[in-house]
């Protein structure tokens, strides 16, 4: 992050905006809307001043700023477009502790204007650190259409509750549980549908339903939601909203941090990842602290790489949540092996090579791992291997030893879905060597049969979605 994203007090500030075309007009009317006192200096000033110019709080200086303006200055804003009026200002506003911001010259910024999505109490900035403005313009006009104005007007009602509802529920935890069910819910609904008058009854009518802190339900609830295969953009709307709602949650290793940055941020997270034969926690460990967290009324995230039932240990974990009468939810995900096979461009099932496909895992309870081989090499089958890397070689050698050819085709993806994504295409008797030499280190994802010929007519279209898929990830990091 190269900018600290703030929201700055500026009424009755004064604010100097050196210009008098497009730029300053739009740094002056911002700084009008914020309260400010603006001054401008320009010898002339364009017609996009004209309204503006009505406002009391606007003071239009027919000069260039000297040293002695900047007094008491909280802001100065360049826009003349002049290398050496811009320099001065910078040097007159630094001298005097003002905060500076010269259009289109970065060495004369203190800080960077966003773009604006007002929705006034809500307001939502957004900033692509000065290097691709174009990116913060559309994603500014994208979030204008999803966001109607009416939001604002529901800040503004809902806010005429904080102090009142602070005095009777004294638990910032509840409190924040309550606000998200106002929100979320009917009373929202019925303010956002223009009936003020019943939407305060309503708010009043829950509110008066939480006696006290101890009369608020102490069980929390768990949510079992699959992060997908690791390309953020596969999470389900349910998988999103429900994320941003959690006290504390616990996420494995396959979990990408773009996926982790979208939980709440004030959540609390806690590491249950596991590696082969190196646990973090083991799987029992890892369910009653779901049961013990939900205890303290607490709403718990249990994100998990992939679909939680898809060889993710979603099953035991409910079966502990249910005997011990805690809530939960499932959210599926995006199961490792169709996200691989969609951004590998390999087909699981096509007419002319595979009418099946099975899904195995390489690892067994206790480590053992006993498959049906036979049923496994049968013709016109896809199969395709979780957790199956450390056990490459092996794997490989009894698929063969059983009746399968050598020459079988195999495509080991390796973090798919992800920019990182590699793709190794061998066969059962080459795939062991050219991994390794790949020094591939997984996650990764085994895919055997035919269908893996179809991934160099395939290819093209995925690799190029992926590429672009981890420029536009690139580009969000600078927003």
């Amino acid at each position: 992050m190269d900018f600290l994203p703030i929201f700055l007090n500026i009424k009755n500030s004064k604010i100097i905006v050196d210009g008098g075309e497009t730029i300053a007009a739009r740094r002056a009317e911002r700084a009008l809307d914020a309260g400010a006192n603006v001054m401008v200096f320009n010898k002339k000033l364009s017609d996009e001043f004209l309204e503006l110019l009505e406002n009391p709080f606007l003071t239009h200086v027919a000069r260039k700023p000297e040293e002695s303006d900047f007094v008491g200055c909280k802001i100065a804003f360049g826009t003349s477009g002049d290398s050496e009026r811009d320099r001065l200002l910078f040097e007159m506003g630094r001298k005097a502790g003002a905060l500076i911001n010269v259009a289109d010259v970065p060495k004369y910024c203190d800080f960077i204007t966003p773009s604006i999505v007002d929705r006034s109490p809500l307001v939502i900035a957004i900033t692509s650190s000065g290097k691709t403005p174009v990116i913060a313009r559309i994603l500014r006009a994208r979030i204008e259409a999803l966001i109607p104005p009416s939001y604002g007007h529901l800040a503004d009602f809902l806010g005429e509750f904080r102090d009142r509802i602070a005095r009777k529920i004294k638990s910032s935890n509840i409190r924040r549980h309550f606000w998200e069910r106002i929100i979320e819910g009917k009373v929202s609904d019925i303010f956002l549908n223009g009936d003020k008058a019943l939407a305060k009854t309503t708010l009043l009518q829950e509110l008066e339903q939480v006696q006290n802190d101890e009369q608020v339900e102490k069980i929390g609830e768990v949510y079992l939601v699959g992060a997908g295969p690791g390309d953020p953009d596969l999470l389900t709307f349910r998988a999103l909203r429900l994320m941003q709602r959690v006290d504390v949650v616990l996420y494995d290793r396959l979990v990408s941090a773009d996926i982790l940055n979208l939980v709440r941020r004030d959540a609390e997270r806690i590491n249950v990842g596991k590696l082969p034969k190196n646990h973090v926690m083991v799987q029992s460990d890892i369910s009653q602290l779901m049961v013990d967290l939900a205890k303290q009324g607490k709403r718990v995230l249990r994100l998990k790489g992939g679909d939680p039932f898809m060889f993710g240990r979603g099953g035991e974990e409910i079966e502990m949540l249910s005997e011990n009468n805690i809530n939960f939810q499932i959210i599926p995900g995006i199961t490792s092996a169709l996200g691989a096979s969609a951004y590998g461009g390999i087909p699981l099932t096509h007419r002319d090579h595979a009418q099946s496909c099975v899904f195995i895992t390489a690892h067994g309870k206790d480590g053992s791992l006993e498959l049906d081989w036979k049923n496994l090499i049968a013709p016109s089958q896809t199969v395709v291997i979780y957790m199956g890397l450390a056990n490459l070689e092996g794997l490989s050698k009894k698929f063969i030893s059983h009746g399968a050819s050598e020459n079988v085709s195999v495509a080991l993806i390796e973090k798919a879905t992800q920019p990182e994504q590699r793709i190794i295409i061998g066969t059962l008797g080459t795939i062991y060597k050219k991994a390794n030499d790949a020094k591939i280190k997984g996650p990764a994802i085994i895919i055997i049969g035919d269908v893996v010929k179809l991934h160099s007519k395939l290819k093209w279209n995925s690799e190029k979605k992926r590429k672009e898929h981890k420029m536009s990830l690139q580009a969000q990091k600078t927003l």
